[in-house]
């Protein structure tokens, strides 16, 4: 059994794209620039965009973090996202999620020009990663696909089992695991309606478990052998530890690991590389905006 090193392998990707932009500067180009609207004070969104931050300084990156509070209201975030548009110097921005219950997300998300939208949530940028054109992939799932990559994990012609039909996660993992260029597998997704979840993960060469419910997937879940993906981040009360909590995959890693191939762990799996997507699709922009020096 392997443990894939999510947080190793995206100081080695991060190392690489700073590698590139050395190279760029030495060029007499710019860097690449990211910025973030951050909305009121939400712990995980602050943590969050901080990593942000501290990946963009570990890649070379120019990065500006915009701040509103709770009552901006939806009129001036759209004024702020369309002077971001416009600002040839920005390659790339996000807007951090969840906003406030006022404004509409779906509506923020629209508004992102698809060419600097790095986290790739604009439906122009998921039609096009659909259908197998170049396009901006959302974070999580390339992180993925990168780690499989990294360990030389074969995906061609294998069964995988996507467990969650999220936005963000679910449908774009199985949309790539499906396609030629990518992943090559033949996909099955299930989430809370389906039936025989167990039969279904026990056919299952590859499991990706992205459903929101800690522990979800337990041995009896798990062929010998299976490359086990867990995305789950869940906090779990835990007196053991000063927080009084710890992060719990939707995989109970004790029971499931000994059976797998690879398995990658909560913390230190996909999460790392979630931020180190984001930092190689800024790059990816700055260079389709390499007009602007």
């Amino acid at each position: 059994m392997t443990i894939i090193d999510g947080k190793a392998t995206a100081t080695q990707i991060k190392n690489e794209i700073r590698e590139e932009v050395k190279r760029m500067v030495e060029r007499g180009e710019r860097r690449p620039h990211l910025a973030a609207i951050l909305v009121g004070h939400d712990g995980g969104s602050e943590t969050y965009v901080k990593n942000k931050v501290l990946a963009c300084e570990a890649c070379g990156f120019q990065s500006t973090l915009i701040r509103y509070e709770d009552d901006v209201t939806e009129r001036e975030l759209m004024d702020e996202i369309a002077r971001l548009n416009a600002d040839d110097s920005i390659d790339g921005f996000i807007v951090q999620l969840p906003l406030p219950k006022h404004i509409d997300e779906q509506k923020v998300t629209e508004a992102i020009n698809p060419d600097k939208d790095v986290d790739g949530f604009h439906p122009m940028n998921v039609g096009r990663m659909a259908i197998g054109l170049p396009a901006f992939v959302s974070a999580t799932p390339l992180g993925i696909l990168t780690l499989l990559q990294r360990y030389d994990i074969k995906t061609s012609g294998k069964k995988c089992v996507v467990l969650g039909r999220s936005n963000i996660v679910g449908k774009p993992m199985a949309q790539l695991m499906m396609q030629k260029q990518y992943g090559d597998a033949t996909v099955t997704v299930c989430h809370s309606h389906t039936p025989d979840i167990k039969e279904e993960c026990l056919r299952a060469d590859i499991i990706i478990a992205a459903i929101g419910r800690p522990a979800f997937l337990t041995a009896d879940m798990v062929k010998p052998g299976a490359v086990v993906v867990d995305v789950g981040t869940t906090r779990v009360p835990d007196a053991t530890r000063k927080s009084g909590f710890r992060l719990q995959g939707d995989v109970d890693f004790e029971s499931v690991a000994p059976k797998c191939s690879f398995i990658t762990p909560v913390p230190g799996g996909v999460g790392p590389m979630t931020i180190c997507m984001l930092m190689q699709n800024t790059l990816k922009a700055r260079q389709n905006n390499s007009t602007h020096l």
